[in-house]
């Protein structure tokens, strides 16, 4: 006996096996997409996936690009785990993630904050904001490192000095070496994010800040019960995105200290190089591939996770 029910959902269902048969989807224009799509999926595959294939495929060998690869296991991610330096480079690339956090995160919010309030000059301000960004990183890099001379005469102990502050030695120090970093890649990286948050506060409706202001709320009462909550999602996307970066951070370490004083700034990604080069033809780009693979794993395993207990938190 058939009810109501399924004579309302036969037509449904027979819409639904028509839309995916063959020959309907050949004569909606399928095959023409894809066709238009191939180049790109060729090009997509060969300079996207095929390195990303060779890389898994390598981990596995022992190589140095010159001699025939020799298949060797699960030896490189085995040497990786027993090098006391990679043990090192995770504890330095969490603290520098840590600082970063710290320090970088909030940095470009409140920022951003402080301008939407200013009245004049707001393009000014963008444009000085934004102005870190477009200069080259590694040429940023370099003055830094002439600002961090360790010197009574170098320009940042120069400003310390007038306030009878003794010099520091910034990246000579390993105490002070990862700081230094994190100050330098804040103030880099800061405008991007300065911009995102500008453009999303756009967004918020005035009709939110008029009924806070008639309520009485202050100036902080608007940006904690008004703004902060309009840009919930934004700020979790910011902050897995600030995450993954600094996991990978590589140039700061490379250009400031070459990881060092004492490997205090060597970090995963600076290690990875340091297995990869170091030797012209004698490389363990076994061992460096084997050492990305665990980072892109480990980030795509929190980025999942991450997002799993932030689904809800950022929609409510």
């Amino acid at each position: 006996m058939t009810t109501s029910t399924d004579v309302r959902a036969t037509p449904a269902r027979e819409r639904q096996r028509r839309r995916h048969n063959p020959i309907t989807w050949v004569q909606r224009g399928g095959l023409t997409t894809l066709l238009f799509l191939l180049p790109l999926l060729i090009v997509f595959g060969v300079f996207s996936w095929s390195p990303i294939v060779q890389a898994v495929v390598m981990s596995f060998q022992k190589t140095n690009l010159v001699t025939p690869p020799t298949f060797v296991g699960w030896d490189n991610f085995v040497a990786v785990f027993n090098d006391p330096l990679f043990w090192i480079a995770v504890r330095n690339t969490a603290y520098f993630a840590f600082l970063a956090v710290l320090i970088g995160y909030p940095v470009p919010l409140i920022v951003a904050v402080l301008m939407s309030e200013v009245r004049r000059f707001k393009g000014l301000f963008s444009v000085l904001a934004y102005l870190p960004v477009v200069i080259l990183p590694v040429v940023s890099v370099l003055l830094w490192k002439i600002f961090y001379d360790a010197s009574p005469t170098g320009v940042f102990n120069t400003i310390l000095g007038w306030f009878h502050i003794p010099p520091q030695p910034w990246i000579q120090d390993a105490a002070t070496a990862m700081p230094s970093l994190v100050l330098q890649a804040t103030w880099a990286g800061a405008g991007g994010t300065i911009i995102i948050y500008l453009a999303a506060m756009t967004s918020v409706a005035p009709e939110l800040y008029d009924a806070a202001e008639v309520d009485g709320a202050s100036l902080w009462g608007k940006i904690w019960h008004v703004t902060l909550p309009q840009l919930r999602g934004i700020l979790f996307i910011t902050f897995i995105l600030q995450i993954i970066a600094t996991a990978q951070v590589f140039l700061q370490p490379y250009l400031f200290t070459g990881g060092g004083p004492a490997n205090s700034t060597t970090t995963i990604l600076l290690l990875i190089y340091q297995y990869a080069f170091t030797n012209s033809l004698g490389g363990a780009y076994g061992q460096a591939t084997a050492l990305s693979l665990m980072l892109a794993v480990f980030l795509a395993v929190l980025s999942i996770v991450y997002f799993r207990l932030t689904a809800r938190w950022s929609d409510n």
